[in-house]
């Protein structure tokens, strides 16, 4: 009795969910679907590529001297001027030097003056008097460079720019060669960025002799900076390993927003010939492939995967996979199945397109 039960129970559902699909079908085919074909024209293409800031000088300071950190005189982020003082070591062992190298320099010179006026009178022989002079000039050499140790005790900004993390503290001891902290001249940005083989020759087949190349940069919070950038460099070789090769392009910081270390997206725009433009609300996604409904001759749906070559404000430009007198279903893709036969309502591309935000020319 159970078993009947259950049984009885199976064929409700379905018959339930026969008749739920044949009501869904119903309405399809009773409904009228708006269908239309790609838009073929010239258009601009904004393509994007992703791009590492750097400033147009950075550079580490390191100490010259052993010694401990005496004074900071500027802090972490503050702007300096070029010759401007930024950091003392210690220096009392170094005056010492210096003083004694003074000493010894004065002592060579009074011995060089006496042994002249004898070699004047010639009362000593040549070889001594060279040997004096030698030996005033070796004093003299170790002054010199007894007085650039002392000055290596201060070091100062080589250019204007921004101060870095400070990896010392006041009383620090430091070696020579030790890192105590990053400056970065800001005043203008080099921005790299790598471009695919293929791009790259449609650029330089496009570009004219010395015609500079604009772009434009994208940042992490999705506005574009102000200034536009000029692409400066490209590297010798490509990556045989991505098959692209590396852009340098150069942007003005007037206003230093830009900053060592940022990223974002290069924009560059290039003409795009006889486009086939379709509204993206006309595709769906599966398994991170896209798809558009291809309505045949018969009024059938099927399914039909594209290749997207770029994408515009709610347009994407179709690469392969459609044909250009080809009609798509334009709304209602969740009401339809496979091989479904429809009714349809045909509109132009062009009137489809002028409802969307279009940037063609």
């Amino acid at each position: 009795m159970v078993k009947k039960s259950l049984m009885y129970i199976n064929l409700c559902i379905i018959l339930l969910c026969i008749s739920c699909q044949s009501e869904k079908k119903e309405k399809a085919e009773a409904a009228v679907f708006n269908v239309t074909s790609p838009l073929v024209k010239d258009t601009l293409i904004d393509k994007d590529y992703v791009a590492q800031i750097r400033s147009i000088n950075h550079i580490e300071l390191r100490a010259q001297e052993k010694g401990y950190i005496q004074t900071l005189y500027v802090d972490e982020g503050q702007y300096v001027k070029k010759g401007q003082l930024l950091f003392k070591i210690m220096p009392n062992l170094y005056e010492s030097d210096v003083n004694r190298a003074k000493a010894e320099a004065k002592y060579a010179q009074i011995e060089y003056q006496n042994t002249k006026n004898l070699s004047d009178k010639d009362i000593v022989a040549p070889q001594e008097m060279a040997m004096a002079k030698a030996k005033y000039e070796k004093a003299q050499a170790e002054l010199s460079s007894m007085n650039t140790h002392l000055k290596f005790t201060e070091i100062r900004a080589p250019f204007n720019g921004i101060v870095g993390r400070l990896h010392v503290r006041k009383g620090s001891l430091v070696d020579e060669g030790e890192l105590i902290t990053e400056l970065s001249d800001n005043s203008k940005m080099w921005v790299y960025f790598n471009v695919p083989e293929a791009e790259y020759l449609n650029q330089m087949s496009d570009r004219k002799d010395n015609d500079p190349m604009h772009v434009r940069l994208k940042m992490a919070n999705g506005k574009t900076f102000s200034q536009d950038g000029i692409v400066e460099t490209i590297e010798s070789d490509f990556d045989n390993e991505t098959g692209n090769i590396a852009y340098r392009a150069t942007f003005s910081n007037p206003k230093g927003l830009l900053r060592y270390g940022e990223t974002g997206n290069i924009q560059i725009t290039a003409p795009y010939a006889n486009a086939m433009l379709i509204p993206q609300k006309a595709t769906f996604e599966e398994l991170e492939k896209k798809y558009v409904y291809v309505i045949n001759k018969d009024n059938k749906v099927k399914a039909r995967e594209i290749k997207i070559a770029a994408e515009l404000p709610h347009i994407y430009v179709v690469a392969s996979g459609l044909g250009k007198d080809e009609r798509i279903l334009l709304d209602g893709l969740r009401m339809v199945q496979e091989n479904q036969k429809i009714s349809t309502r045909y509109q132009k591309p062009e009137k489809v397109m002028s409802n969307l935000d279009l940037y063609a020319e």
